[in-house]
């Protein structure tokens, strides 16, 4: 079941600045699509538009292609989870999935047998009789995926479900949702702010910025092929050069890059050029590069198995190179030392923008 969402606008004071601004994307049938960015850009609160927990100023959304704009909660039939939990202190685990399926008077044996069912689907069996205090964050969690899931849910709506987590949990529940969609198939819309979790489990990809829809599509094309100068800063943590087109090229300080077909001479240009794909090597073999350009290292920073290289260029912009620990132990530098840089790909756009 697809939901389409068609220019859903929401404003919370008369004459304020719109949560949501017109947008309108469409999440595929069986698919995870994720709702992806920063703070404040609206992501909750277009979830909720359409879960029916508020109220749009204009737009409709569509789910299964009916029309559910005027419907309450309750007659949606949507799966909602948050990252907050919101389970039942006073109810024990068996309690709190089978408590959606009890207020539709459904009868005692079909309940128990599908609560039965959602904790083996969560595998949670042992601990139906628990209380949400004495479970873990990953198995309360779980508890409140079962009990979203109880219902039958034309769609699973998930607000940040892990956020709350430690990173291991939050990285081993990733898996687990992934599995977990695999078994039911079920149209999915995850709300995050975390790039990797998006990018790893979706199927698809909606970039929202200051209420607006920035740019949708399958992970590939949200990181390989970013339409804006937004995503392509937002997606994989880039770096920016600035520089005019000169001759036909993106001339930025010692660099010369390809620009769109369309650029002006002497436009400004911005290149986002993300810590892998610069390539270095050490300053006695930039002679093989047919267009070296030495950078100075000016600060090194070891992370895991990765270190993360601040590179200052001749034009004095810096960016940040991230390169194995087995090649930065090849490479032999530290702080302070020259080193051969090789831009290897880069998303470069035409205008002055302010990022």
């Amino acid at each position: 079941m697809s939901i389409i969402v068609e220019q859903l606008t929401r404003r919370f004071s008369p004459g304020g600045s719109p949560a949501v601004s017109s947008v309108s994307f469409q999440a595929p049938a069986g698919a995870i699509t994720s709702l992806l960015g920063p703070s404040g850009a609206g992501k909750s609160t277009l979830l909720r538009l359409i879960a029916g927990l508020e109220v749009p100023d204009s737009g409709r959304v569509f789910i299964d292609g009916a029309d559910c704009t005027a419907q309450p909660v309750q007659q949606r039939n949507v799966g909602v989870v948050f990252q907050s939990y919101a389970l039942f202190r006073h109810m024990t685990v068996r309690q709190n999935v089978a408590f959606g399926l009890e207020m539709r008077k459904l009868p005692r044996a079909e309940v128990e047998a599908r609560v039965d069912e959602m904790l083996r689907l969560v595998q949670l069996e042992a601990l139906g009789a628990r209380h949400p205090a004495q479970l873990s964050g990953g198995q309360r969690q779980r508890v409140a995926f079962a009990r979203a899931l109880a219902i039958r849910p034309r769609v699973l709506l998930l607000d940040e479900p892990f956020g709350a987590l430690d990173t291991r949990v939050r990285e081993e529940l990733r898996e687990w949702l992934h599995g977990l969609h695999e078994r039911t198939g079920l149209t999915t819309l995850l709300v995050t702010h975390d790039q990797q979790e998006a990018l790893e489990i979706s199927q698809h990809v909606v970039v929202l910025s200051e209420g607006r829809v920035a740019q949708a599509g399958s992970p590939e094309d949200i990181y390989d092929r970013p339409t804006s100068p937004f995503v392509a800063s937002f997606i994989g943590g880039a770096s920016i050069l600035r520089g005019h087109v000169q001759q036909g090229r993106a001339a930025l300080g010692s660099l010369a890059l390809a620009v769109p077909s369309a650029a002006r001479e002497g436009e400004a240009v911005h290149a986002f050029v993300r810590p892998h794909d610069i390539k270095l090597a050490r300053t006695d073999e930039a002679a093989r590069s047919p267009s070296p350009v030495t950078g100075r290292v000016e600060r090194l920073k070891s992370v895991g198995g990765f270190v993360k290289v601040l590179l200052r260029l001749p034009s004095g912009d810096e960016v940040t190179v991230q390169v194995s620990r087995s090649e930065f132990d090849a490479l032999g530098v530290s702080e302070g030392d020259a080193v051969h840089a090789d831009v290897r790909s880069a998303s470069v756009f035409v205008g002055d923008y302010a990022i």
